[in-house]
């Protein structure tokens, strides 16, 4: 066995920071072999072009994707859930305008489905918004790292967060089918199977309520959080949930479906204009955003309830973490979320990727 010299290897991490490539951890130099190894993993030309950011006109290819996702400390055979992550943000609204620029420096949530997640050591369970999964952390730094490098989205010039939020680059979760009383999200959604699921949050808050056996209770904790007003900039707040084992299973048996558990949520999630007026935003005005309404009689009534969510929008609600009490997650989504899922894609097992036109080997 050849001897490790860790000054070389210390040298090429420092290589990695003085190109200001990295997000402020350690990266792993890459090698040609090593890109190689994550180019096999797919079918597609490492030319392709898989996201634009038209404002600052940058694209980013396949193989920059996969440079970036060895940097940033994958295993070759992550490389197809985090294409399917990036194609999954890439559907987002938000990510084809300012979201990765934005103020509030939103975070990406990927939801990865499917047995892939046992395959490649995904966590569901246990601290699943947490570190110590390899897959869960590495894919997530992955999607920020190609942000960073090929979009050029820095702290300091391009983003411009007034703070940022803890979980930048790094929320990534699988889903907890097994303790699920539904169907796996990327199934409902129309793809079953190993697949990912994303969008944007502006945050997420957790909600701890071990106290009730009423569903209705339950939801109603939850209604609670997400109509908190300091969540409010627009006419609406968009927020989804991911749900603990032991709440989602006390909604199931109470008859609640996930849709059912939407409609809940959309109904009673909110607060009166006087509340609301309280804060400086019972009023939305031409563009969508809120401020102080009126005070005079012709202003709204002070006891009408406003609706944090839109009717009918699609609501991310997932199921994660442990069976050991009674702790969800509120998600407050960046802005509308898509409601798709993207499939993992991965070549045939002794695929051998064609090279591109004019590319050796």
């Amino acid at each position: 066995m050849t001897a490790l010299d860790p000054d070389l290897a210390q040298a090429a991490i420092e290589h990695c920071y003085a190109q200001g490539w990295s997000d402020g951890l350690p990266l792993v130099p890459v090698s040609q072999p090593l890109l190689e190894r994550f180019l096999a993993t797919t079918d597609r030309p490492p030319g392709e072009i898989i996201g634009r950011m038209p404002q600052v006109d940058r694209t980013v290819t396949l193989q920059t994707a996969a440079i970036n996702a060895a940097m940033a400390g994958c295993e070759p055979e992550y490389f197809p859930v985090v294409l399917a992550a990036w194609e999954a943000l890439m559907r987002e609204r938000a990510t084809g305008g300012g979201g990765w620029q934005s103020t509030s420096g939103p975070a990406p949530l990927i939801v990865v489905n499917g047995p892939i997640r046992h395959r490649l050591g995904v966590n569901s369970t246990g601290g699943v918004f947490g570190p110590g999964f390899r897959p869960n952390a590495t894919v997530a730094r992955a999607i920020g790292l190609i942000v960073r490098n090929a979009f050029g989205v820095r702290p300091h010039e391009l983003e411009q967060a007034t703070q940022g939020i803890p979980g930048r680059w790094s929320i990534c979760v699988g889903e907890n089918e097994e303790e699920s009383p539904w169907p796996p999200l990327a199934e409902e959604l129309g793809t079953p199977g190993n697949a990912v699921s994303a969008t944007l949050l502006r945050t997420s808050e957790y909600v701890d309520n071990r106290h009730t056996s009423s569903a209705e209770q339950l939801l109603g904790d939850f209604a609670d959080s997400i109509g908190r007003s300091g969540a409010w900039i627009f006419t609406h707040a968009m927020a989804g949930v991911v749900f603990c084992p032991e709440h989602a299973q006390m909604l199931a048996a109470a008859g609640y479906s996930r849709a059912d558990v939407a409609a809940y949520l959309t109904e009673h999630s909110g607060r009166t204009t006087a509340q609301l007026g309280r804060a400086g935003k019972d009023r939305a005005d031409g563009r969508g955003v809120r401020g102080p309404g009126e005070r005079d009689n012709g202003g709204p009534d002070p006891e009408q309830f406003q609706q944090t969510l839109p009717e009918g929008a699609p609501m991310l609600i997932a199921v994660a973490g442990a069976r050991n009490a009674g702790i969800s997650m509120v998600v407050r989504l960046f802005a509308d979320w898509s409601g798709t899922a993207v499939p993992i894609v991965a070549p045939p097992a002794g695929h051998d990727r064609a090279p591109d036109a004019g590319e050796t080997r």
